[in-house]
């Protein structure tokens, strides 16, 4: 067992030199499969005995190759790496969500929401764009008046926010829950709609309140501003 356990930990070693730091870095999701692959086959190799050490040497073997060759084609052909690796998406554009690309990414807007949070955003109105990466992150460019200098810079001092930015509606669907917490009425949550021209909650993909009280809102199948 030791002997197969430790060949075993220098045949990934050594894979993993020759695959490259892409494989270490799981850049996407192919990437990220076939880590899990390689140290599960290392584990079968390295504790069962009743598996063959050399077609488990084998195995790991054939799979760095065809991660090489994947690697290589993904490299030489824009159609392939498409192909394997998917492709980013613009969820976020001027401030406004396309639901479209989101539910190509089968990604919510409270996952979106969360998402933008872990990056200390939190209103979908301050983001100029928001790219969903093929690693499964989120790239952010702020609006340029979220970027510019802050209030401790200018020496002013900024009123304490009214509310923390939280969403109303969901694909059409007000939260009772949200509104109960935020001591708010669905009658005022409609008469906001209402200024906006908004008659009809089915239309509105999703409603966030802001801190100073205003709503940002997304329209299904909304078009970003030109």
């Amino acid at each position: 067992m030791i002997l197969r356990a430790s060949c075993a930990f220098f045949a990934i070693l050594i894979l993993a030199r020759i695959i490259g730091k892409k494989q270490v870095s799981q850049l996407t999701f192919f990437h990220y499969v076939t880590g899990i692959t390689f140290g599960s086959i290392a584990a079968e190799v390295s504790t069962q005995v009743e598996t063959p050490f050399l077609d488990g040497m084998v195995s790991l073997v054939v799979w760095a190759g065809l991660t090489i060759a994947v690697s290589y084609i993904s490299f030489r052909s824009q159609k392939a790496r498409v192909l394997f690796d998917d492709k980013p998406s613009i969820v976020i554009q001027n401030g406004v969500i396309l639901n479209n690309e989101l539910r190509k990414a089968r990604l919510h807007p409270d996952e979106l929401a969360m998402l933008l949070r872990e990056q200390s955003i939190f209103s979908f109105d301050e983001v100029q764009y928001a790219v969903f990466e093929t690693n499964g992150e989120l790239s952010v460019l702020k609006k340029p008046l979220a970027r510019t200098a802050t209030t401790e810079d200018v020496s002013v001092s900024a009123p304490a926010p009214q509310y923390l930015p939280m969403e109303l509606i969901t694909d059409g669907q007000i939260i009772q829950k949200n509104l109960t917490e935020l001591q708010l009425t669905e009658d005022w949550l409609r008469k906001k709609l209402a200024k906006k021209n908004i008659h009809d909650v089915n239309k509105v993909y999703y409603a966030q309140i802001l801190e100073n009280g205003s709503l940002y809102i997304s329209i299904k199948n909304a078009s970003p501003p030109s």
